[in-house]
């Protein structure tokens, strides 16, 4: 009979992705790890095999419950359109404090060094597969009726991750209030506005 590992690998995923998230690769010690997974050295390692294949595997379960945030919150909108804005001021209505707000996949591209293809390869994987999400968004929208018909979802889609990490950044530095939701309406406002656009 085959013995039932002695941890729960989704609660390891889980503080693996808090620590990897506030701290980065190359800052997070072993110890660290030790510490937030509440496990040995050989325990972490007979799991994961690597500090970089859990890294790995961290990233992936950052991505998908990013997808998966996302798609919900497209479900849920009123329009493909309405959707995407409302998802720019969803995501800064988190509770502040609640969480590291820097992008994990931005921050692996902009900490990997030369030798760290192996990271920033899946990192920069993800980011297009979120782009990819996004696109499909203003398509959506655009047979919808609310995105002129000549309009280049693609680069929509690159104007959008390009808010989107902007937002991320001004959080990060702790942007609150009144010019934090001034801002989100700058952010959101071009995209809403391609309605009008259409109509007119």
């Amino acid at each position: 009979m085959t013995r039932m590992p002695a941890y729960d690998r989704d609660a390891a995923l889980e503080a693996a992705v808090r620590l990897f998230w506030a701290k980065g690769y190359h800052a997070t010690s072993l110890k660290d790890l030790e510490t937030a997974l509440n496990m040995r050295p050989g325990s972490i390692y007979a799991a994961f095999k690597s500090k970089q294949a859990l890294f790995l595997a961290a990233m992936e379960r950052y991505f998908e419950k990013m997808q998966a945030g996302f798609r919900a919150h497209m479900a849920e909108a009123d329009s493909p359109l309405t959707g995407l804005a409302g998802f720019l001021r969803a995501y800064a209505e988190d509770a502040p404090g609640t969480r590291v707000h820097a992008c994990l996949l931005l921050k692996t591209l902009l900490e990997a060094t030369a030798t760290d293809s192996e990271i920033s390869g899946p990192a920069r994987d993800y980011l297009d597969r979120m782009k990819g999400e996004f696109e499909t968004g203003f398509a959506a929208a655009q047979a919808a009726g609310d995105v002129p018909e000549a309009a280049d979802t693609a680069r929509l889609a690159r104007r959008y991750q390009a808010a989107l990490t902007s937002l991320q950044i001004e959080l990060q530095r702790g942007l609150a209030g009144a010019e934090l939701a001034d801002f989100v309406d700058d952010l959101a406002a071009p995209f809403e506005q391609l309605a009008a656009e259409t109509a007119a």
